[in-house]
């Protein structure tokens, strides 16, 4: 499940009431209400039910002493913590799903390289303790996006290594076959939201692409600008929905990013046509199968079962038009 929004290490929590001291809680455990929404997903209203538990064992296993939960916390609770030690760390419970699974494992294959380090996890509980980014400003600050955008080339430098050949990560092979399978009865089921030959393009590219791809590396595939955060003079990476498949693939979230201006630009297919020819330049990669491929994840993510999002079915009939 994908849900265009996400939590931001920038909040003032850090500065906020302590909950917990050393691994004891002090009171009851805040539930944002950006989580609400949990409620409505099958298992979403246990999940919240359970999260003051979840947490609870975390500070309690981790000695944790820990603040008030970032706000508006729309996707998992997260809150700063401190470890025993002085470590300053993030604490960060997810809900039990496919995409999140195994975050742990990225971060920890990563080691610190382009990606905030791993410091412990827990995987029933899916909790994941991370080092803390601080000043913690999210990439979207930079408003030059010519140098944003050579700031995130950076950053997936570091974090395109080889994928493990024993990994437990899915792999984009897998799932652009899926998309190719399930985008045309979501296309029926949602009224034809958009045109057939839009459709047809992103089913043939999902094909061809997974079935002809170079050389693979762990992907983040979710790297935009709120995601990039600053960690003293670094940029780090943070909640990946990890995927082995080709570094052109892992571009499609960064080349659509921050839709608030792209998609109010008097020329938006210029500045998307720019930032494509960035990332070619920059990292050497292929510039029809970025295309496509940003094609091909900007249905998969905006036609889902539930719902449309009109922001992301743009970008792809953008793309298209390159």
């Amino acid at each position: 499940m994908t849900v265009p929004s996400l939590f931001c290490m920038t909040s003032d929590a850090s500065s906020g009431p302590l909950r917990a001291r050393h691994g004891a809680l002090d009171g009851v455990v805040p539930v944002p209400d950006g989580l609400a929404w949990w409620a409505d997903v099958p298992g979403g209203a246990a999940w919240l039910d359970s999260l003051p538990q979840l947490i609870e064992g975390c500070v309690r296993d981790w000695e944790l002493t820990i603040g008030m939960p970032y706000a508006p916390g729309s996707i998992s609770w997260v809150a700063p913590a401190e470890l025993p030690d002085g470590t300053r760390a993030v604490l960060k419970v997810n809900f039990p799903e496919e995409e999140s699974e195994h975050e742990a494992d990225a971060l920890a294959f990563w080691g610190g390289a382009g990606a905030a380090r791993l410091l412990a996890h827990d995987g029933e509980r899916r909790a994941v303790l991370l080092s803390r980014c601080e000043p913690g400003d999210q990439l979207w600050s930079v408003e030059d996006q010519d140098i944003a955008y050579q700031v995130a080339a950076d950053v997936f430098r570091e974090l395109w290594a080889p994928a493990p050949a024993d990994g437990p990560f899915r792999t984009l092979q897998t799932d652009a076959l899926r998309w190719a399978r399930e985008l045309p009865s979501r296309w029926s089921h949602h009224g034809e939201p958009f045109p057939r030959r839009l459709l047809d393009e992103a089913t043939d590219l999902a094909v061809e692409l997974a079935q002809s791809q170079p050389e693979q590396v762990l992907c983040h595939q979710d790297a935009h600008g709120g995601n990039m955060l600053l960690a003293g003079d670094r940029w780090l990476a943070i909640d990946p929905k990890p995927i082995v498949g080709e570094r052109a693939f892992d571009l499609a979230s960064s080349l659509r990013d921050r839709r608030w201006t792209l998609l109010r630009s008097p020329e938006p297919e210029r500045v998307l046509a720019r930032r494509l020819d960035r990332f070619v330049s920059e990292l050497g990669v292929d510039r029809s199968r970025v295309r496509g491929w940003g094609i091909v994840h900007a249905l998969a993510w905006g036609l889902t079962d539930e719902t449309v999002y009109p922001d992301l079915v743009t970008c792809a009939e953008l793309l298209a038009a390159l």
